[in-house]
């Protein structure tokens, strides 16, 4: 079920917080009662993959139980923590990756074809971010946490609609407490109802209308030059504005339901260097491999070629999260050797205490991102190199079956108002302005009034994917 669809937004939605608050103020049956609208919100457009869900979360509860049982001795903790690891991992690596795997061998041994059959599992949504939610509590477990015992509050962790299909990836400590008492004031629940709507808007009114140049522009037979960079412009924009849309909607989701989930976006299309990309861009991500790989495998306080190392297993690790192909290995990959670069020559320390390097070296930042996006959007290897090639006047041939001008002309306001929105112009206004009360009622209006218009667009059927649903 997506949260901008006419069911949740007029049905599951009102259901589940009518029941909700209807409840007596017992966090036991409110609890309850967000597990089952959890299951159910999962189960929606596809029932079986609830079982993947609920296997994944009793399996890694068990896992918990038993290494927080044998902490004390060193070596089982270390056993049970590598099952735990293992298990969670060969749930990713057969519903994501085997398809991907056994296409890969039969292509590369073609005389091996009849032993290798090709696989063909459908992958269940969300399933990296469920993964790595239950995995980093029970490594969370074996480093010290007290251990859970309630099995209905670890599926609750796990299973939480708000974040459940595409992140941001909540740690157990963050809301841990939360599980275990909380409540919700009218001001809490009116920050999450804002934030929701400034979701729901990101996502219906900047990124859905940006992919329609983008999808045309990527399955064009022919591009010419600026229709190549316009489709990758607004696919930049397109993606900060799908997934920073949904985060929103999920934290404010979670306010208006007492839960407290960390920032997963900050403005990435500000930073000056790729280091401060990948520090503003999907930051549950980001923290989660710096926390659980990065540190574990020496961090930054080794040699360089001990760095190199570290570095290349993170972002290879961070290519193949995002899907099973080539394009994404290949994008993790170009990241990591981007920032392996700028951590060798100290790069961000040199940009940071010099205003002409940075003046330099912010635009070669934001070219590299968009160019990595093209990577990232493509379907494989060569449409991508042919894509990359169209956008410096390389291989351009055939007649170009888009117009830049006319789509532009069809896209312009929001394509503005994206490159406007994608840096705290709220910020910088109240800062400028000196904006307070009445300029928060004022944005208030406007936001519910863009919220109507959207929903005019789930009416009429307007084409409605979310990106991160496929990881």
């Amino acid at each position: 079920m997506l949260f901008t669809s006419i069911e949740f937004l007029f049905l599951f939605l009102p259901i589940v917080l009518a029941g909700y608050y209807l409840l007596p103020a017992r966090l036991g049956l409110r609890n309850c009662w967000l597990l089952a609208a959890s299951l159910l919100f999962y189960a929606w457009g596809e029932p079986s993959f609830v079982v993947v869900m609920l296997l994944s979360i009793v399996f890694n509860y068990i896992m918990a139980l038993v290494i927080a049982w044998v902490r004390e001795s060193n070596g089982l903790a270390k056993a049970f923590l590598a099952v735990a690891v293992i298990g969670n991992l060969s749930v990713l690596g057969i519903w994501k990756y085997l398809n991907f795997i056994t296409a890969t061998l039969r292509s590369l041994l073609p005389s091996w074809q009849p032993l290798i059959p090709q696989t063909s599992f459908v992958l269940p949504i969300g399933i990296s971010f469920f993964t790595f939610q239950a995995l980093s509590y029970v490594i969370d477990v074996y480093r010290g946490i007290p251990v859970q015992r309630n099995p209905l509050k670890i599926a609750l962790y796990i299973s939480l609609f708000p974040q459940l299909v595409a992140g941001p990836i909540v740690r157990y400590t963050t809301i841990c407490d939360e599980i275990e008492r909380r409540e919700t004031t009218l001001a809490m629940f009116s920050d999450g109802v804002y934030r929701f709507l400034c979701g729901f808007n990101k996502k219906m009114l900047l990124a859905n209308l940006l992919a329609g140049v983008a999808d045309k522009a990527f399955s064009a037979t022919a591009l010419d030059m600026p229709t190549a960079w316009l489709g990758a412009i607004c696919y930049t924009l397109q993606i900060f504005f799908d997934f920073s849309g949904y985060s929103d909607m999920a934290i404010g989701l979670g306010l208006m339901l007492g839960f407290h989930f960390l920032e997963n976006f900050n403005s990435p299309y500000m930073s000056k260097t790729i280091t401060e990309f990948w520090r503003r861009w999907h930051i549950s991500l980001g923290t989660w491999f710096r926390d659980y790989l990065y540190f574990p495998l020496g961090g930054s306080r080794v040699g360089h070629v001990r760095l190199i190392l570290n570095l290349s297993v993170v972002w290879l690790a961070t290519g193949i999260w995002h899907g099973a192909n080539w394009t994404f290995i290949s994008w993790g990959c170009l990241y990591g050797l981007l920032i392996m670069f700028e951590k060798v020559f100290d790069i961000p320390k040199r940009v940071e205490g010099n205003t002409v390097l940075r003046a330099v070296y912010q635009p070669l930042t934001i070219l590299a991102v968009v160019l990595g996006w093209v990577l990232f959007r493509a379907t494989d290897m060569s449409s991508a190199y042919r894509y990359i090639c169209t956008m410096f006047g390389m291989g351009v041939n055939g007649e170009c079956s888009i117009s830049a001008v006319f789509e532009f002309r069809n896209i312009a306001v929001p394509f503005l108002a994206a490159i406007a929105f994608s840096v705290p112009l709220g910020t910088w206004f109240r800062t400028r302005f000196g904006f307070h009360v009445v300029s928060d009622y004022l944005v208030c209006a406007v936001q519910f009034a863009l919220f109507a218009f959207g929903v005019s667009y789930l009416v009429m059927n307007a084409h409605n994917p979310f990106i991160y649903f496929n990881f």
